[in-house]
């Protein structure tokens, strides 16, 4: 479980809320209400006074890097910066993960720089999973893709939150302004208000 309380993120009241594994806590609000910085803020990017833990381990007794990991952000503009795609994984990404987001495989040779901006979305996602995160953190992850991509997003999120091959289920926060997206929440932070509220008509 994530707990966190008493969050002092610039330009917003101070921020509660719990979320367990098997649960998808979607973060509501139009663009500059503070999504991202409250995402920063989790995954220990900026410092933010505030108690956070993860399965009972708090924020500052993990090293920041183990913490980092654990709480996997996928950042709305993903950063690369080597010059193939499978030297940014800790090992070589399997066909099968890029199939499962309608990426070509041969991509995994390819320059970033030569990526789409979904394409780019899309890689960092398989990246971060790769990591073996307890949660994920996502920032406007369907922004920059078409329908069907979109579609695949949500079921490699939802293979995530419910855990697979003997792996235990996550959790994750998703973030976005469009709430339609937000089809995997059970309930809803909203921003700038830091109210949380049940989701209605959450897909299981």
């Amino acid at each position: 479980m994530l707990s966190v309380s008493g969050l002092r993120v610039p330009g917003l009241p101070p921020i509660g809320f719990a979320v367990r594994r098997g649960e998808v806590l979607g973060i509501s609000g139009p663009s500059g209400s503070g999504k991202t910085r409250l995402l920063r803020a989790l995954a220990d990017l900026d410092p933010t006074p505030g108690q956070i833990s993860l399965d009972g381990a708090a924020r500052d007794s993990l090293p920041a890097p183990e913490w980092r990991r654990r709480l996997g952000l996928l950042p709305a503009e993903p950063r690369y910066w080597a010059g193939t795609v499978a030297a940014h994984f800790p090992a070589p990404p399997e066909s099968a993960a890029f199939l499962s987001l309608g990426l070509d495989p041969a991509l995994r040779d390819a320059d970033p720089a030569t990526l789409s901006t979904g394409e780019k979305a899309r890689i960092a996602l398989l990246r971060l999973l790769a990591r073996k995160p307890d949660a994920l953190l996502l920032d406007e992850p369907g922004a920059n893709l078409d329908r069907a991509n979109r579609e695949r997003l949500l079921s490699r999120v939802r293979e995530f939150r419910e855990g697979r091959q003997g792996q235990p289920g996550g959790l994750v926060l998703w973030a976005s302004h469009a709430e339609e997206e937000l089809r995997l929440a059970d309930a809803l932070l909203r921003l700038p208000e830091g109210t949380v509220t049940k989701a209605s008509g959450a897909s299981p």
